[in-house]
């Protein structure tokens, strides 16, 4: 999916300096990365891209042969498609030829205000980004993602809300969630990288793969004991040819019938306590996540 954002950025007679530097974000050339605060987008600024940043530029597309000087703008319905037409090509090309279609990164752009518009500004601000499972935000990354694996992985640590039986955005762990990503694994190491390995095949190894990184997460809890299971991602045969190889080892739990059932707690182990310090056994405490509704 694409996602297409403008923002009314005071570019003439500027008088502060934060206005400044979102109108100079805002145009900025390939390969910079910017950012903004989710709930104040003018607040737009330029980042080193080694930074956490929301957007990537890519290319600037200028579409103004579909749309003359006296063209009304497109229709806000319209714009996302026009993004995935001309963008998308765009971004494959800034990744070196390849864009995963189910990986870390989507095209998006920065479109002109209507202000901008009617001074003649066609430009699209194609880029990269990372967008949440409800497609409603944008996750933060870091590093030039021409340099980035493009793998759809998140650090463990990380919990995805349960929205009407679906898998929503990240939430804290403590809260009620669907999952919480315990581990990564590098599936490169176990299967030939130029030879795209079935899902099932995936799956049969990853039973052996994913339970290491629970562990090591976990502090050795018994998942059982918590009614939890080990849920690990697979890749599509696109992901592995654009050069996706890596994958979330998932906990959670599932009704019966397959619908997945809401939990409440982390189960990420307490670190140990100090040297001298009072412990009731050797090794991490071991954590309580519960059922939850």
């Amino acid at each position: 999916m694409s996602i297409v954002f403008s923002w009314p950025v005071a570019v003439n007679g500027a008088a502060d300096t934060a206005a400044d530097e979102a109108a100079k974000a805002f145009d900025s050339p390939s390969g910079t990365c910017v950012t903004w605060p989710h709930d104040a987008p003018r607040n737009m600024r330029r980042v080193p891209c080694g930074q956490a940043h929301t957007f990537e530029v890519a290319s600037n597309v200028e579409i103004g042969g579909d749309y003359g000087a006296n063209s009304p703008p497109p229709p806000d319905a319209d714009w996302q498609q026009i993004v995935t037409d001309r963008c998308t090509s765009v971004g494959a090309q800034y990744l070196g030829g390849k864009l995963d279609p189910f990986g870390k990164y989507t095209v998006g752009a920065l479109k002109p205000t209507a202000e901008q518009w009617r001074n003649g500004d066609r430009k699209l601000r194609c880029g990269l980004q990372r967008v949440s499972p409800s497609g409603k935000r944008l996750l933060s990354t870091t590093g030039a993602a021409a340099a980035q694996d493009q793998s759809n992985v998140h650090e463990p640590g990380t919990c995805f809300g349960l929205v009407k039986g679906q898998v929503g955005d990240p939430v804290d762990c403590g809260g009620v969630h669907a999952y919480e990503v315990v581990g990564v694994v590098d599936l490169s190491k176990a299967f030939d990288p130029k030879a795209y390995p079935s899902e099932a095949a995936q799956l049969e190894k990853l039973v052996d793969l994913c339970p290491p990184e629970a562990n090591k997460y976990t502090g050795n809890a018994d998942l059982r004991t918590h009614q939890l299971s080990l849920y690990p991602d697979t890749l599509k045969k696109e992901s592995w040819d654009a050069g996706s190889h890596r994958v979330n080892c998932k906990v959670g739990a599932r009704e019966s019938n397959g619908q997945l059932r809401a939990v409440r707690g982390s189960v990420k182990a307490e670190p140990l306590p100090p040297a001298g310090g009072t412990d009731s056994g050797p090794g991490s405490a071991t954590p309580s996540p519960k059922p939850g509704g």
